[in-house]
């Protein structure tokens, strides 16, 4: 009823950047809050940061100065732009969404993830 789909991920060296996109599509009546998480091997997964409706930001600081979140309304997208990136942001990059769907039940989703390797 509702899905995630995210664009974007690859190989990139230290120092450069990668966007990664996730668009929502389905029975959507509003989306709530947004947010990017990643997960490296043997670890945990991490919030990398996540943006409300309204545009307000917030960001783990490992990423915070070189990472930021956008998103359009209109497209249902949430945006991650990743500069100056370096080794250990090499993971597993998953979108997550806050969704009211057309039911008016409330529910998170996520996207299948897509794989960011920083290496020279």
């Amino acid at each position: 009823q509702v899905q995630l789909v995210e664009s974007g991920g690859g190989l990139v060296q230290p120092g450069g950047s990668l966007s990664l996109s996730c668009a929502a599509s389905g029975s959507i009546s509003s989306i709530k809050d947004m947010a990017w998480y990643r997960q490296a091997p043997g670890k945990q997964r991490e919030l990398v940061g996540k943006i409300t409706s309204e545009g307000s930001t917030n960001y783990a600081d490992s990423v915070k100065g070189r990472f930021t979140i956008s998103r359009d309304n209109a497209k249902n997208t949430v945006y991650l732009q990743m500069s100056s990136l370096k080794p250990e942001d090499t993971a597993v990059y998953y979108c997550n969404a806050a969704i009211v769907t057309s039911r008016g039940t409330w529910s998170s989703y996520w996207g299948q993830g897509t794989q960011v390797t920083v290496s020279s």
